[in-house]
């Protein structure tokens, strides 16, 4: 028996609510960088074989990241401008709904939201996220991208787990109650 893939938001975000200041300034991450502490993420990478991420952050991606840290996965790039695949890079302009449907009915491991928050909220309009690992970052960025917006249905959640860091990061993972 096969179990269907989930969509997970894996993200970080500021005590307040932010995942990013003013001019997609993520420079807060950093108060939370400790060596040889990656919060879990190699781990949860491993369970994922697909990334959905917007074109905002593909772009901050590019600019900051010399090489794309999985080429061994395929990625979608939710984007309103038609683009060639790079590699195991699409750049899909159509539905989003349509793409996690598709994504979902074919066998393969887990979905990995990557951001940004408009990919976020609007999965949260169409109730198309399974699961959510969210990284909380021991500061108040007081302003910036929310990545929670107003606008969109309520959904229950259930508590999977919470860990605790010693660097003041605290991540919770809940999964949809009527998943």
């Amino acid at each position: 028996m096969t179990t269907e893939r989930k969509v997970i938001l894996y993200i970080a975000t500021s005590l307040d609510g932010y995942i990013a200041k003013p001019n997609d300034d993520l420079s807060f991450l950093s108060i939370v960088e400790k060596d040889g502490e990656d919060y879990g993420y190699a781990d949860f990478i491993k369970s994922v074989d697909t990334i959905i991420l917007g074109r905002k952050t593909y772009d901050w991606v590019n600019n900051h990241v010399k090489e794309y840290l999985h080429p061994d996965k395929n990625s979608f790039v939710i984007t309103r401008t038609a683009r060639p695949a790079i590699g195991r890079t699409n750049f899909y302009t159509g539905n989003l709904r349509d793409l996690i449907s598709g994504l979902k009915a074919e066998q393969g491991k887990n979905i990995f939201i990557d951001g940004g928050a408009e990919i976020v909220n609007e999965l949260l309009k169409e109730n198309l996220i399974d699961e959510f690992i969210i990284s909380v970052v021991p500061i108040l960025v007081g302003n910036g991208t929310k990545l929670f917006k107003d606008g969109r249905p309520e959904q229950k959640l259930e508590l999977v787990s919470v860990k605790q860091f010693d660097t003041g990061l605290t991540q919770a993972h809940y999964k949809r109650a009527d998943s």
